[in-house]
This record gives structure tokens, C-alpha cells and sequence, in this order.
């Protein structure tokens, strides 16, 4: 297969953590595997360069498709087969611009070539309009109104103040990481006072035994997820808290040097209503419960 820019900046994702996180020696034993023969030490580039070159080296060639067939193996996925699901219905959204479909068969997973861009297939998600969202007005927001911890709850207050700074400031690059961080510490905060509901979702993350790991040690996508699941956040702010996850991870220079991406006062602005949202839904949800 050959892959364009964007579909492998999402395979880069799913091998640096979205699948499971992976440290820079991890990445290159992942690579090996493939026939690299690469050795982890002082100097070594980025998890995301390194990565991103490596996907580059092999993209339209077979070791392209042993790569996906690597990082999206069932046996890997024992006893959370939904997550596997998951994954490849994210990554199909993506291959359908290079015309190109994953179909898991129980085990074995192969690819198939499509005529034409299809975009109602059942494996995309429904279009939110983002016009629609960014109208949407919410009362004023506090961190308070969550009952989180005392602490977390004065330490992300602060963050909202500061977010409001930046955005008069036009500081568009500290609003997203700041938005996206305040975001992960709300959701941690919902999960750690409503463990059993976090931990018994489809969606909990769960290391490769199958068993649920510690609520501090879930990713960003996989608190969004699940939040999602149980209904704490509906599917607009989960599908934009998505796309904040993936601008925070712009804090890292040389992904945002490798991906060119410039950030805008647009972008800032998008990022915030989807914290305002998300605070807005996940109080609604406290107050139910």
C-alpha cells in the first residue's frame, strides 16, 4: 500500500501510543521486527521523527502492510477485541482516501482496495458540523461545580484563568496545550470519583492480560473514550476532544516541525469550546448522579 501524509501521521499515533504507549526503545524493537536493525542510544531522534521516518522508508512497500498487521494483532487484543475494533474503524476513516479498507475476520486481518472515496460508509463516524459547535453558548463555566479533589479543583481553576489570558493575548499555541491538559486533568478527576463505571467500560484501558490498568495511567484518548461510553460527554465534544488530543501533542517542537502545523487563533478558539463543553456535559453528569 502506499499511504498518503495524513493517513501515516495516524499509523504513527497508533504505534506511539494510542494503541499502547511505547518508549523510544520499545518503538525501535517494534521497527526490528520488521527488519530494521536499529539500536536504541545517546542521540537517538524523537519517538515521533523516528517513527515518522521509518513509515516513510516502507511506505508502498510489503513490510508497510506487515506493520498494520504488527500493531493491530489480535492476540494482542485478547479479551479486549472492542478496542481492536476500535482502532481499526479510527484507521479505516483515514485509508478510505487511499482507497484502501482493513477487514478483521476473527484473527486475520486483510486489506481491501476500493473504487472510489466512500464517505457514508458505517465504518465513519457521523458528521458534527463544527460551525454548529462553536455557536453553541454555555453558562459561565467553573471548575467547582465538578466536585472534584480540593487541589486539582484550585490548580485547574487556575488553568482556566489563564487559558481566558492567552486568548486576549492571542497566544493560540498556550491555549491548545493548555485546553488539552485541563481537559485530561477533568476527565482523570471524573474517573478517579466514579472508578467502578471507568474500569468496568468496554472502552477502560487495559494492558495486554486484559486486566484494567490504574486510573493514572490511561491516556488522554483512552479518559475521552470512555467518558463517551458511560455518557458523561456526548459524541460532539468527544469527537473534538479528539481533535484537541491531537493538537496538544504539538508541545512536543519537532512534531510540529515534521507536520508543519501552524497554529491559529481559529484553532485556540475551537480547542476552548471544547473544554467549555466538555466542563458543561460532565457537570450535567455529576448532577445525575
Amino acid at each position: 500500500m502506499q499511504l498518503k501524509k495524513k493517513t501515516l501521521e495516524k499509523l504513527r499515533n497508533l504505534i506511539n501510543e494510542e494503541t499502547q504507549y511505547r518508549s523510544g526503545p520499545q518503538i525501535v524493537r517494534f521497527f526490528n521486527m520488521l527488519g530494521f536493525n536499529d539500536t536504541y542510544g545517546q542521540g537517538f531522534p524523537s519517538r515521533w521523527i523516528y517513527t515518522d521516518e521509518k513509515l516513510s522508508q516502507i511506505n508502498g512497500t510489503p513490510e508497510l502492510d506487515k506493520c498494520i498487521k504488527l500493531l493491530l494483532d489480535p492476540s494482542e487484543f485478547i479479551g479486549r477485541i472492542s478496542v481492536l475494533d476500535e482502532h481499526i474503524k479510527d484507521l479505516n476513516q483515514y485509508l478510505a482516501f487511499d482507497k484502501w479498507k482493513i477487514v478483521r475476520n476473527d484473527d486475520v486481518l486483510t486489506f481491501q482496495k476500493t473504487s472510489k472515496i466512500i464517505l457514508n460508509d458505517d465504518n465513519l463516524e457521523p458528521t458534527i458540523d463544527e460551525d454548529a459547535f462553536l455557536e453553541k453558548e454555555f453558562s459561565e463555566i467553573s471548575i467547582q461545580s465538578l466536585n472534584l479533589d480540593t487541589q486539582i479543583s484550585s490548580v485547574l481553576e487556575k488553568r482556566l484563568s489563564e487559558i481566558k489570558l492567552c486568548l486576549n493575548a492571542k497566544s493560540p499555541l498556550a491555549v491548545i496545550f493548555l485546553s488539552g491538559s485541563t481537559l485530561e486533568g477533568i476527565l482523570l478527576g471524573i474517573a478517579l470519583n466514579n472508578p467502578q463505571k471507568f474500569n468496568s467500560a468496554v472502552s477502560s484501558a487495559k494492558d495486554k492480560t486484559g486486566k484494567v490498568k490504574p486510573l493514572h495511567n490511561w491516556t488522554l484518548q483512552q479518559l475521552i473514550n470512555t467518558a463517551c461510553e458511560i455518557g458523561i460527554i456526548m459524541e460532539d465534544v468527544k469527537k473534538f476532544s479528539h481533535s484537541l488530543r491531537d493538537f496538544r501533542n504539538y508541545i512536543h517542537p519537532y512534531q510540529q516541525v515534521s507536520t508543519k502545523f501552524h497554529p491559529t487563533m481559529h484553532t485556540a478558539k475551537i480547542c476552548f469550546q471544547v473544554l467549555k463543553a466538555a466542563i458543561a456535559q460532565t457537570s450535567s453528569f455529576k448532577q445525575l448522579t
